[in-house]
C-alpha cells in the first residue's frame, strides 16, 4: 500500500514540477497534440467501422434471431472499441514519446540536475537513441498485444468479464504505460528492457500506482497532452527512487558532513585521538600570548648584598673592644 501511494506521489511530484517550470510545460506539448490529432482520427474511424468489422468475423450469427444477434454484435463492438481504446492508451505514450524524444530527454536530465545534481547521459547518437526507443516500443506493443487478446477472450466470461477483465486490464495497461515512461531516465542510464521490466516488476505496487491513474486521466480527451510533461517528470522521480539514487545521494552527503570536508568555510574537525581523521602526530598546542609567568611553589632565600659593611672581627673574638682573652691592638706607628 505505501508503494501504491508512493508512486501516486512521484506522478503529483511530477505535475508540480512542470507546473513550477512552465516553459518545459509549454515546449511539451507540442508532440502531444500532434499525437492526439492522428489518434483521434484513428479512433473515429474504428469506431465507424467496428459493427462492420464484427459482422465479418461472425457470420454464424447472421441466423439468428432477435434480440440475441443485436445483444451479441453489439457486446462484440463494444469490446473491439475497448481493445482499441486499450492500445491507443499505450501506443500514444510510446508514439508521443518518439516524436518528442530530444525534448522529453533533456526535460529528464533537468529533473535529474534539479534534485540530485548530475544527471547521467547515454551519449548515443540522437539517431541511435530514436533507433533503440522505437525497437523497445515494439517490443512492448507485442507484449501489450498478446495481453490484449487474451483480455478480450475472457471478456466473454460472464460477470467476470464485465467485471474483473476490465479492472485486470487497466492493471496491465498502467504498468505497461509507467514502463514507456520511465524509459526515458532509464536509456540514458544504460538500462535495457529486460532490466527495466524487472526492476518494475519488483516494485509492482508502485508503478500500478504511478500508471493506473494516469490511464484512466488518458481516456479523456487532451488530458493525455497535458499531462505528458509532467509525467516524464514523474517518471523520472521514481526511477531515482526505484534504483535507490536518493538513499545513496544522502549517504554520500552525511559521510562527507561527518568528517567536516563537505562544508567549505567550515574548519575541519580532527576528533579525539583514536577516531578516524584525527592526525597520527598532532601539533604540540601553542601557548596563548602575553601568558602569566609561572613561580616555584617556594621561593628562593634572598641573596645577600655583597657590599653591605660587616663590624671587623679580631683575633680571640672580642669584638671591637675586645681585649678580654685576646691580644691588645698594635699602637699607630705614626702617632
Amino acid at each position: 500500500m505505501r508503494d501504491l501511494a508512493g508512486g501516486f506521489g512521484h506522478l503529483l511530484a511530477g505535475q508540480r514540477w512542470v507546473f513550477r517550470n512552465g516553459r518545459w510545460l509549454g515546449f511539451g506539448l507540442l508532440p502531444g497534440l500532434l499525437a492526439l490529432v492522428v489518434y483521434a482520427g484513428a479512433l473515429v474511424g474504428l469506431g465507424y467501422g467496428a459493427d462492420d468489422l464484427t459482422a465479418w468475423a461472425t457470420p454464424f450469427a447472421d441466423d439468428w434471431g432477435s434480440p440475441w444477434l443485436g445483444l451479441f454484435r453489439g457486446f462484440l463492438t463494444a469490446l473491439v472499441f475497448c481493445l482499441g481504446l486499450f492500445t491507443a492508451v499505450i501506443t500514444f505514450t510510446a508514439v508521443t514519446l518518439l516524436i518528442g524524444q530530444p525534448f522529453y530527454e533533456s526535460l529528464s536530465e533537468q529533473v535529474d540536475r534539479s534534485v540530485g545534481g548530475d544527471a547521467p547521459e547515454s551519449g548515443l547518437p540522437l539517431a541511435r537513441e530514436l533507433w533503440i526507443s522505437a525497437r523497445d516500443s515494439i517490443k512492448v506493443l507485442v507484449r501489450v498485444t498478446l495481453y490484449g487478446i487474451l483480455l478480450f477472450a475472457l471478456g466473454f466470461i460472464p460477470v467476470a468479464g464485465q467485471t474483473v477483465i476490465p479492472v485486470i486490464g487497466f492493471c496491465v495497461s498502467g504498468f505497461f504505460l509507467a514502463e514507456e515512461l520511465t524509459a526515458v531516465a532509464l536509456q540514458r542510464r544504460e538500462v535495457e528492457l529486460k532490466d527495466r521490466l524487472a526492476l518494475l516488476r519488483g516494485r509492482r505496487a508502485m508503478a500500478l500506482g504511478f500508471g493506473v491513474p494516469l490511464v484512466l486521466a488518458f481516456l479523456v480527451p487532451l488530458v493525455a497532452v497535458f499531462l505528458m510533461p509532467g509525467a516524464v517528470a514523474g517518471a523520472t522521480l521514481m526511477v531515482r527512487e526505484l534504483r535507490g539514487e536518493d538513499e545513496e545521494q544522502a549517504a554520500g552527503d552525511g559521510a562527507e558532513g561527518s568528517d567536516g570536508a563537505a562544508h567549505p568555510g567550515q574548519p575541519a574537525q580532527q576528533g579525539y585521538p583514536g577516531q578516524p581523521g584525527y592526525p597520527a602526530h598532532p601539533l604540540p598546542q601553542q601557548q596563548a600570548p602575553y601568558a602569566a609567568p609561572q613561580y616555584p611553589a617556594q621561593s628562593p632565600a634572598p641573596q645577600q648584598n655583597p657590599y653591605a659593611q660587616q663590624p671587623p672581627q679580631y683575633p680571640g673574638g672580642g669584638g671591637a673592644g675586645g681585649a678580654a682573652g685576646g691580644h691588645a691592638p698594635s699602637p699607630n706607628p705614626y702617632r
